[in-house]
């Protein structure tokens, strides 16, 4: 294909979900543009694999039903959604606490009777905390004063012991951060959202949520397995030495590639997170509910095939958990690093694991975004004329802040294009 006939107004450097919703506002806003994605599937981090009959997804993620921008662009229902138990098991030295959300299961309001989790002021802090949240817009959040995570909650009266039994476990695993050092501006959107919303998984895995955002581009838009080099003043230059020219170029890959093609745009940190696959023979815990741990041995963990039983083959149950950080990969630090998970684990489940396999391991050193406050809920994604970037890094580290950044880069452009 000569350069003329590969030629596009935009051309988007990335198939992730941020890349896939700048694509797709543009293209319905009449504008030609091109998918560049260097993977043989789109989806970026947000990938599942099929391997040895079971569903893989790249590190533990999960769907929250509340997300605007995900409502907007995808038909939940043919996502066939699987939920998880609003409400999460902790393992503590006194023994497993649930905490539930009462408002779905009355069921379970004795779990937050005093002395089983919270105290009476803890329970009225968290009554108070949860209706202002929940009822809130999220312009009224995102204009709070910021401050870290936990001097939020001890703002808004939560105890020490309540704030180190379940926020600081239960949040380690949604900011893949240890020490609630998250932008308090964040948690309040992220809590607000698990309040309004439902966590859950895609019968096929992950992945299919940037499957169905690619299925809504035209036929062809989005060409896999070509990996661009670096940007030229009127386009791109392939790996294979070719340029393709456009009016606009917008990065929308992870934060590595964003630094090669855009050296001059500021990232953030990113938290690494490790996730280990277990197989056993049966489900250790029964129920589709994340399981955390007081002592903070590992982030969280969760039986998916309890979620969606199509996660594992017949006879068999899929067993999740991340960890903070890079674990050794192979020898014997391996091994000694997956025998202390799985002592843990069968701590935290109450079973034996001599007979657990490990099924695989998916190590993400750009899982997530730092977020320390003051943290910038958006930003713009112009980088330089004619050159943008987008990616929950540009936004907030999530779904939701993934495609709101896609959406924010296609009306730059487009703003930009009709100058």
């Amino acid at each position: 294909m000569s350069a003329t006939e590969d030629t596009r107004d935009v051309l988007v450097v990335g198939a992730g979900v941020a890349g896939l919703a700048c694509a797709r506002d543009l293209l319905a806003a009449g504008v030609g543009v091109r998918v560049l994605e260097a993977g043989d599937e789109v989806g970026g981090r947000m990938r599942s694999d099929r391997v040895e009959g079971f569903v893989v997804d790249r590190g533990f993620q999960v769907v929250n039903t509340s997300y605007p921008q995900l409502r907007r662009r995808v038909t939940l229902k043919d996502l066939r959604l699987r939920p998880f138990t609003p409400g999460v098991l902790i393992h503590s030295p006194s023994g497993r606490l649930r905490f539930s959300d009462p408002t779905r299961r009355p069921r379970t309001l004795p779990d937050l009777l005093p002395g089983r989790l919270a105290g009476p002021r803890d329970l009225a802090a968290l009554g108070l905390l949860s209706a202002r949240d929940m009822l809130s817009s999220p312009r009224r959040l995102k204009r709070l004063a910021d401050t870290t995570t936990r001097t939020a909650l001890a703002d808004a009266g939560f105890s020490e012991a309540f704030v180190e039994g379940f926020f600081r476990p239960f949040l380690s695993g949604v900011f893949l951060e240890d020490d609630l050092e998250t932008s308090a501006r964040m948690f309040h959107l992220v809590w607000r959202s698990m309040l309004r919303g439902t966590l859950c998984l895609p019968t096929e895995g992950v992945g299919a949520v940037p499957r169905a955002l690619a299925a809504a581009l035209p036929q062809g838009a989005v060409r896999l397995e070509s990996p661009v080099a670096g940007l030229t003043d009127d386009g791109v230059l392939t790996a294979e030495g070719r340029e393709i020219p456009a009016r606009a170029v917008v990065v929308a890959t992870g934060p590595g590639a964003v630094g090669v093609l855009l050296p001059g745009v500021a990232l953030p940190g990113y938290r690494t997170v490790t996730t280990y696959y277990h197989v056993t023979s049966r489900s250790p815990l029964g129920e589709p509910t994340l399981l955390v741990d007081t002592r903070r041995r590992f982030l969280n963990t969760c039986v998916l095939s309890d979620v969606v039983p199509a996660y594992a083959p017949p006879g068999h149950a899929l067993v999740a958990t991340s960890v903070l950080g890079r674990e050794e990969e192979g020898g014997e630090a391996q091994e000694a690093g997956e025998r202390r998970i799985r002592e843990a684990l069968g701590e935290a489940y109450g079973v034996g694991t001599g007979d657990w396999t490990l099924l695989t391991v998916r190590r993400i050193g750009d899982a997530l975004p730092a977020m320390a406050p003051p943290q910038p809920l958006t930003r713009t994604t112009r980088a330089a004329p004619g050159r943008y970037v987008c990616g929950d890094h540009r936004a907030t580290g999530s779904v939701q802040g993934a495609l709101a950044s896609g959406a924010r880069a296609a009306r730059e452009v487009l703003r930009d294009l009709r100058r």
